[in-house]
């Protein structure tokens, strides 16, 4: 087909305004959160399933490679192309139009449309007592539900693992080049035909005795064990991790996603939040077995910082920890929506610095005064290392017991019970340390290069978390950060190089150095286009799309095409 033809029949399906061409219209949908940049033929933003369905249908006609995109918030750049060396055209479909959300079950299950976000769900579920897989983080920045699934999105929660569920209706492109919908939702009744199964989900017409699949998993329900063991030989979640590659989970875009179900869970009745702080990781080593392999109950979430991201957390992640506290996360999504769409803008005016609505942040925020209550800042100076330690119900007491008797008896170490503006401020302060290094590097940008952001899994036997970093590395270095969640051992390793630093040189020393002790990575923000796919990804991509339509690229793979079997 032309590319006239291609424009002209996705028109058709969706109206012409629903279908963008011309480049500065299409520009933010071609870019990543925090880079990446490709060349397309179209955007196009279907409103129903069956449309989500027609449209693919004109695009795999067509030849074209396609790019599916939600809220693109994806930090490795795979919600968008990667360049404008494809074969073919690129189409890239935006489901963000396409939203519902069914309670299944009481609540205790959700059924999510492609555009459905977590946030909504949050809202949705906030009334019956139960929360979504992420409460913080990709809720607050607008990320979707598929999105998350796709990715096997981590978050810092010890009870839930990746996002993941075996029970999905989405569709792929055959080894004879046709387009097939898959149907393992576990809802029966909807009938036979593509038109008809959509028109029943989006009618909701189907009853509790239609639900099936009780022994699928909606939810990674293995990863409480899985946490537990300390001897494993693998860390408990990477990307990577062959147990958690299902259909749409950790797919990565190479299908595309019309509805999943995806379990929820409980909201505690009562939470605490203990602070602790220490000058050696040696006492963190030890409480993190205590807690892993003798308390009976797990932490909600435990959170490791050390001095250097509290600082940079304070000065760049300012103005993130105030328009929480002060606007609260159901108009942050729009809000960071917004701000990227006048960044793309602003970034083409060449006399202009880059990136200038984060510099007026910043630069505003500075203007407040200090936002961390005092006890936090006393932790700060006297201490090097601090834990976020959250409990919940029965959980509080024996957290309690075990900080007065063991814990609190060790020299050169503390904690302390936060009230709730301590707590608010604590877990505030370690959300804004995940863009703060970002924000730095913006700041000082004519210095610095572009951050080299490692996510880390690392074995639960490693002690080696805290280590300095190799002498031939830390000599380039202006800044150098490290936080994650700290029980499931999963950090965030943050680096900023001087101008005119080898980043590749870099990244590809520091990798080899991980590769050796047996470390995954990324662990929670998937591949995208920055990292290579191991062989374990490739063959699953291979699996799911074997002539290479959706996403090709995807894990520094072939953006070819592949030969179709006749």
């Amino acid at each position: 087909m032309k590319h006239s033809d291609i424009v002209q029949s996705l028109s058709v399906v969706v109206g012409n305004k629903n279908v963008l061409t011309k480049d500065r219209k299409t520009a933010y949908y071609r870019s990543g959160f925090r880079s990446g940049f490709g060349g397309a033929l179209a955007v196009v933003f279907p409103e129903t399933l069956l449309e989500q369905w027609q449209v693919l249908q004109v695009c795999v006609d067509g030849g074209c490679a396609i790019v599916m995109q939600a809220s693109k918030t994806g930090l490795t750049e795979g919600s968008c192309p990667s360049g404008d060396d494809y074969d073919r055209p690129v189409v890239i479909i935006n489901i963000m139009r396409i939203k519902k959300l069914m309670l299944l079950d009481e609540g205790r299950q959700v059924l999510a449309f492609p555009g459905s976000t977590l946030h909504e769900l949050e809202q949705l579920l906030r009334p019956i007592g139960r929360a979504p897989h992420s409460v913080i983080g990709s809720t607050t920045i607008g990320a979707s539900i598929v999105g998350g699934i796709a990715n096997n999105a981590g978050g810092a929660l010890c009870k839930r693992g990746s996002s993941y569920t075996e029970l999905a209706l989405y569709a792929r492109v055959d080894e004879q080049g046709e387009l097939q919908l898959i149907n393992e939702l576990g809802i029966e009744n909807l009938g036979d035909s593509p038109e008809e199964i959509f028109r029943s989900l989006e009618k909701g017409a189907f009853t509790a005795d239609d639900l099936l699949g009780a022994e699928k998993a909606a939810s990674d329900r293995g990863y409480r064990d899985r946490i537990r063991d300390l001897g494993a030989t693998v860390p408990n979640r990477y990307n990577t991790d062959p147990s958690r590659l299902h259909g749409v989970s950790g797919s990565a875009g190479k299908v595309a996603a019309f509805a999943v179900r995806v379990d929820t869970y409980p909201v505690p009745e009562k939470k605490q939040v203990f602070y602790l702080g220490c000058n050696d990781t040696q006492r963190l080593i030890d409480l993190r077995e205590h807690i892993l392999t003798r308390f009976d109950e797990l932490p909600d979430m435990c959170e490791y910082m050390n001095r250097s991201i509290f600082d940079i957390a304070a000065r760049y992640g300012k103005d993130v920890f105030l328009s929480i506290k002060h606007l609260g996360t159901e108009r942050l999504p729009r809000a960071y929506a917004l701000k990227s769409s006048a960044e793309y803008l602003l970034n083409k005016v060449p006399f202009l610095p880059k990136f200038l609505p984060d510099l007026f942040l910043y630069f505003v925020s500075r203007l407040f005064p200090q936002h961390l209550p005092q006890r936090l800042l006393e932790y700060r100076d006297e201490y090097e290392h601090y834990l976020i330690l959250s409990m919940s119900d029965g959980a509080i007491d024996e957290a309690r017991r075990y900080l007065a008797e063991q814990w609190g008896t060790q020299e050169g170490v503390g904690y302390f019970e936060c009230d709730e503006t301590e707590q608010q401020a604590a877990l505030l302060h370690r959300f804004a340390a995940a863009g703060a290094a970002i924000r730095y590097q913006t700041v000082h940008q004519k210095t610095t290069e572009e951050v080299l952001a490692l996510d880390v899994a690392l074995l639960g036997s490693d002690n080696s978390w805290g280590d300095a970093v190799p002498s031939e590395v830390a000599e380039h270095l202006d800044l150098s950060l490290n936080y994650g969640h700290y029980m499931c051992h999963v950090f965030h390793q943050d680096y900023i190089f001087r101008k005119g630093t080898d980043l590749a040189a870099m990244k590809k020393q520091m990798l080899e150095q991980l590769d050796a002790k047996g470390a995954k990575y990324p662990a929670e923000h998937n591949v995208g286009h920055m990292y290579e796919a191991d062989d374990t990804l490739k063959r699953f991509y291979a699996e799911l799309d074997p002539t290479n339509t959706f996403n090709p690229g995807i894990g520094k793979t072939s953006k070819k095409r592949r030969a179709m079997i006749t």
